[in-house]
């Protein structure tokens, strides 16, 4: 273990080293009943046979057509969206970042629209525009049919839209200016200049981009399972079979299968951050995009288009919660808010408690992992990394079904908060445990060892430092990671579906329960409720950063 400076006495040496390895130790022991064990859990249940282990469990389901078919489906849908997304974020990115156009802060918050609520949103979105009973079809007396590969590719490409857009503008945006300015004095055109020096320079945040997207994609729940139709998918095929059926055996599974290209693709993706390299040095002069009308003018068109898209299939669930029974009468009503139906509003509170809590435990249980990792040194320091981040190859539903084969036992001492709204903020904590460990992490890196030796020197032990010195360094971004985790603790819907009970029913999925039971203005209000509360907490937040001085803090991640 690495120290932060000489430490006077063998009692207080031995102490830090003790504080550090109970923080070492405790983050490596959490992430391996909560992370490790479900995993293994789903693992060796897919092995489990009426015969003993083996793989009979693969070489049955593999034989029937129709599982081969959704699995074939599923890699359809993720290959085509994530092309089309990588496309449209990228043109969108561009526009923002390398030309002068107008409403640039406007058209960034429409693209980060998608981030604020659950995927079957855009379903839902989708469906009051070009459903049977949409907003088009009776306007215009078309049949346009959304259900099934075009409604998820749909509905998909809008929900992985911003998630592609914030990487693909953060390789967008920084240029060498003299790199152009060569590329013009040898005559190159503007084509030539974006395919010899823009592509090459953001190749790894096209990659980055294709890997994010793909894994979101793939393990997609709530847009296939609102307007799918009859095209299965193996995310809403591992519902219907541990939900609607029963059959863990098959459910383990498919949760094998979402994990490998889910685990492929991070990995890919890490791999690809670690082998860039910067394009622009200390010596570089930075790129300032030039005004030129006719370009502006064209960028500025396809971004209003895009923006339009995202915009209509929010815009249209907000407006669907204030009509009085849609599509018949569309007179404006606050009936929908009432929440007159089974558990009323509950679900709604219950969603701010989760999020509440969930954000409060993984603000200490991420902060103090990173912190262990960031003090360790050596290969004491990879296991617990490799642990942190693993997460992130992790499905959310596939996580939560690991929950169920490891903790719904009595002899299994987590039993005890089974069924309780902390089962569900741990899973929460340890889906997104990547991001906001590696945010974390990122902060720490950033601060001088001095100030920790100039501590260490004045008699400060670990701890004092770590209260005193490092946490009121980063307490900005502490606050980011508990926004994040607020956040998507409040949208998320494959992680917790399989763990909600009737006393812990979450927003997200009354809203598919809802929209399945057809009450669609009832389901619009949910989902504006959710929309409406992460907005809230984030304005709130980014507000009181702004009335401490604070800023350059961002808290959309």
């Amino acid at each position: 273990m690495s120290l932060a400076g000489p430490r006077p006495g063998r009692a207080a040496l031995d102490a830090d080293r003790l504080l550090l390895a109970g923080l070492a130790g405790g983050a490596t022991l959490l992430l391996v009943v909560f992370v490790v064990l479900p995993l293994w859990g789903i693992l060796g249940y897919s092995l489990v046979t009426p015969d003993g282990l083996g793989l009979g469990n693969y070489a049955r389901y593999f034989g029937d057509p129709r599982f081969v078919g959704i699995i074939g489906n599923t890699f359809t849908v993720a290959l085509s969206v994530t092309a089309a997304t990588i496309l449209l974020a990228y043109g969108f990115a561009y526009a923002l970042q390398r030309t002068t156009m107008r409403l640039k802060p406007l058209l960034r918050l429409v693209a980060l629209l998608p981030i604020f609520s659950p995927s079957l949103v855009q379903a839902l979105g989708l469906q009051f525009l070009l459903g049977r009973n949409g907003l088009i079809n009776r306007s215009f007396g078309t049949e346009i049919d959304v259900y099934g590969f075009w409604g998820i590719f749909l509905a998909d490409l809008l929900y992985a839209f911003p998630h592609a857009f914030l990487i693909l503008s953060t390789a967008l945006a920084v240029g060498a200016q003299r790199l152009y300015e060569s590329a013009e004095t040898l005559g190159a055109s503007s084509w030539r200049s974006f395919r010899t020096v823009t592509l090459p320079a953001t190749r790894y945040g096209i990659a980055s981009a294709v890997f994010v997207v793909f894994t979101i994609v793939i393990t997609d729940f709530g847009n296939p399972v609102v307007i799918g139709g009859n095209y299965g998918v193996l995310a809403v095929e591992i519902y219907n079979q541990v939900s609607g059926q029963a059959n863990f055996s098959m459910g383990a599974v498919i949760g094998v299968l979402l994990l490998l290209p889910a685990a492929l693709a991070v990995l890919a993706e890490r791999w690809i951050a670690r082998h860039q390299h910067a394009s622009v040095s200390a010596q570089s002069v930075p790129l300032k995009p030039r005004p030129n009308r006719r370009r502006d003018a064209l960028w500025l068109a396809y971004c209003l288009l895009v923006a339009a898209a995202l915009l209509a299939v929010v815009a249209i669930v907000v407006y669907a919660s204030f009509v009085r029974l849609w599509p018949y009468n569309l007179s404006l009503s606050l009936r929908h808010y009432a929440f007159d139906v089974q558990n009323g509003i509950a679900p709604l509170w219950t969603s701010v408690e989760v999020a509440l809590v969930t954000a409060a435990i993984a603000v200490v249980v991420v902060t103090l992992a990173a912190y262990a990792n960031h003090q360790l040194s050596g290969g004491l320091k990879r296991p617990l990394y490799f642990l942190a981040i693993l997460p992130a190859a992790v499905p959310g539903m596939v996580l939560g079904l690991g929950y169920i084969l490891a903790f719904n036992d009595p002899a299994n001492p987590v039993y005890a908060i089974y069924d309780t709204i902390l089962i569900i903020a741990a899973c929460n904590i340890y889906h997104y445990h990547a991001q906001g460990f590696l945010l974390a992490t990122t902060n720490m890196k950033q601060i001088s060892r001095t100030f920790e030796e100039a501590s260490a020197t004045l008699g400060a032990s670990r701890l004092t430092t770590l209260l005193r010195v490092t946490l009121p360094m980063i307490w900005p971004t502490v606050l980011g990671v508990g926004v994040f985790f607020f956040m998507r603790a409040m949208v998320t819907l494959s992680a917790v579906i399989f763990l909600i009970t009737p006393s812990t029913q979450l927003a997200a999925v009354s809203v598919l329960y809802l929209d399945d039971r057809g009450a669609l203005n009832q389901a619009a209000a949910f989902a504006v409720c959710i929309m409406a509360t992460v907005i809230g907490v984030l304005l709130l937040t980014q507000g009181a950063l702004r009335l401490a001085g604070i800023r350059g803090v961002s808290l959309i991640r």
